[in-house]
């Protein structure tokens, strides 16, 4: 790496640093900020208790509405006794309530949860609500106001019905598969002649409160999102950390996800979802460590407002498809085997891989080995340090070319300083650069190729970055000290969130930057036993910034997963030992050696330079040429 590319990491580093510095608020500004911001935040629940008030308050006459509307036709279904019919297989256990007829509690079976229960509650009792709304000439049907008479129940299987006054019913079947997808079919029997002649659609509104699962609350939160999967295109969502209400999403669907960290609540609809649906997605605040610990928190309130085909003679119920489990990407392919409406689903993406270039380095190189790594059985924290050999095994012969590429710059240093002392004025530093360029040149040597390892591993840095805390194999998996690889570990932990810090100290995080110092540390003497002249000086200036970049990186990782920051200490570990192993079998004397050989082939065949060498040398020449006319001048 030149003078240049480091000045300018370690400028953007110490710019980010300072402007953090700059603005942070003093004990005065932070006293008015926290009463501005209790204000602010009480001025929200103030705002957002008037909108539940007032949604409330609709909803309640809506539902007045519907009970005039409807009360002729459903007065025996308006009224009854709640009855639970539970669905259960060997992973997913639903309670559905004969009171709307919707799945009001769900467990995924055998994930522990954070409180150390051996089963995941995804939600219980309102924190889900899923209504369908039919709109007659006269009236109109909501079904969660409906009691449906449960039949035809057994473990995997239930039919509810309501009767209406006319000799019609509205039917919701469910039938429970082999492990997370739950079939569902409405359909309306005797009412076509309440509806009009063109309905043909009827709405849909999804909410749910999704519950915090894991320890870390911030780190969840990045990576619960409402999602959903356009009918002819990819998937997209709503934006994890800001507010979104009523977001208009102007394609048709084939499915909307209410999506955890680790799991996942998915509506597929086979008539697809139409254009026009209105997602909303509401982040929480993070709440103190001893309420969370005493009661159920909540990530973010999710709505999805939607309208799909309805088949107002009942000859063609309205199908649908609800996935309740974890986001296991291979478990995820086979779900769309496994639906019957033969769509392209893509459920997979619910397990975000990164950006198009990172995705394809964690889809077909990554999850293959990581697949194939954890068929042996191996513990979670051997499959990190195993991927990250791999990755050094396959790197390393271009690392080593890299290596050995600055190691002739540095056997080459006495060479530049005796060949460049004459240009030591200001005004003769470009003249210098291309001496030193045009020197480089005719012994063979490259010195940009000493950007190639911070090119080689970043991508393979932010794929994993993205792979990690996707990796539902992660979760509740212990090593050494570590006693869940998928959420931050904490050698120090308080109830005051500090700024910057939060309320812990991960130990992997501070393995991680240490590890990051030392591998600095290692490069930059590299570097500077191959910088010449005033390049060496700017060198000593520049280091304290190189060293503020790993305490960047602790306050941004302290909060990331333990198997993040796991593997990118391993990986720096390794780096550095091989760095360390090249150093010492290289054999200065025998490159220096190689190099000359190759100097006087080049001076006594100029033919055979590179066209870039010999456009240098010549460059070098013309400058010589007009320094000497200068000095002649004067």
């Amino acid at each position: 790496m030149n003078k240049n590319t480091i000045i300018g990491f370690a400028l953007m580093g110490l710019v980010l640093i300072a402007f953090s510095i700059y603005n942070q608020p003093s004990e005065e500004q932070l006293a008015t900020q926290r009463k501005q911001d209790s204000i602010e935040h009480a001025a929200r629940l103030q705002a957002e208790t008037a909108r539940q008030v007032e949604e409330a308050t609709k909803k309640a006459q809506a539902l007045e509405a519907v009970r005039n509307d409807t009360t002729a036709l459903f007065y025996q279904a308006l009224n009854g006794t709640n009855q639970q019919v539970v669905l259960k297989n060997d992973k997913l256990e639903l309670t559905i309530d004969t009171k709307g007829g919707v799945v009001k509690k769900a467990r995924i079976l055998n994930f522990e949860d954070r409180k150390g229960n051996k089963d995941v509650t995804l939600f219980e009792g309102n924190e889900q609500e899923m209504n369908f709304m039919l709109a007659g000439k006269t009236t109109n049907i909501l079904t969660n106001e409906l009691y449906f008479t449960p039949s035809g129940m057994t473990d995997s299987t239930v039919t509810l019905t309501a009767n209406a006054a006319n000799g019609g019913s509205l039917q919701l079947t469910y039938t429970l598969g082999k492990d997370y997808l739950l079939h569902m079919a409405l359909q309306a029997k005797g009412l076509s002649g309440i509806f009009a002649p063109n309905y043909r659609e009827m709405d849909i509104e999804w909410s749910e409160k999704c519950r915090q699962q894991e320890k870390g609350f911030m780190f969840e939160n990045r990576y619960a999102t409402l999602t959903y999967k356009e009918k002819d295109g990819g998937t997209d969502y709503l934006n994890e950390t800001s507010e979104k209400i009523d977001e208009p999403i102007e394609e048709r669907l084939d499915w909307v996800a209410f999506k955890n960290q680790f799991f996942s609540a998915v509506l597929i609809a086979k008539e697809d979802i139409n254009a026009g649906a209105l997602m909303t997605s509401v982040p929480m605040e993070k709440p103190a460590k001893e309420v969370a610990e005493k009661q159920e928190t909540y990530l973010k309130h999710y709505r999805a407002k939607m309208k799909t085909a309805f088949d107002p003679t009942g000859v063609k119920p309205s199908e649908f498809e609800l996935y309740i489990g974890p986001n296991d990407f291979r478990l995820l392919q086979d779900i769309e085997e496994e639906s019957s409406f033969g769509k392209e689903l893509e459920l997979e993406r619910l397990v975000y891989l990164g950006w198009p270039l990172f995705r394809i380095i964690n889809r077909w190189f990554t999850l293959y080995v990581f697949d194939w790594l954890t068929g042996f059985g191996f513990n979670m924290g051997i499959v990190l340090i195993l991927i990250t050999l791999l990755l050094k095994a396959i790197t390393y012969p271009l690392v080593k070319k890299t290596y050995l590429n600055s190691a002739k710059m540095r056997v080459l240093k006495p060479k530049l300083d005796e060949a460049t002392k004459q240009y030591n004025k200001p005004e003769d530093q470009m003249m210098k650069q291309q001496a030193m360029m045009s020197l480089y040149s005719q012994y063979g040597v490259s010195p940009l190729s000493g950007c190639l390892p911070m090119l080689i591993q970043m991508p393979i840095w932010i794929a994993m970055f993205n792979f990690v805390p996707n990796a539902i194999q992660l979760r509740g998996e212990s090593f050494l000290w570590i006693n869940d690889l998928s959420t931050y570990d904490p050698i120090l932990e308080w109830n005051t969130n500090i700024w910057l810090i939060g309320d812990h100290l991960s130990l992997t995080c501070i393995l991680f930057c240490v590890a990051n110092i030392l591998y600095s540390i290692m490069s930059m003497r590299q570097q500077k036993d191959q910088m010449v002249g005033q390049q060496a000086e700017q060198m000593k200036m520049m280091q304290w910034m190189m060293y503020l970049m790993p305490l960047m990186f602790f306050f941004m990782f302290n909060d990331y997963s333990a198997g993040l920051n796991f593997y990118y200490f391993i990986s720096l570990f390794f780096s550095a030992a091989i760095m360390w192993v090249l150093r010492k079998t290289t054999n200065d004397e025998k490159l220096l050696a190689i190099l000359e050989a190759r100097y006087k082939e080049n001076k006594a065949n100029p033919k055979k330079m590179s066209g870039l060498a010999a456009r240098l040398a010549a460059m070098q020449k013309e400058a010589e040429e007009l320094k000497k006319q200068r000095e002649a001048r004067h």
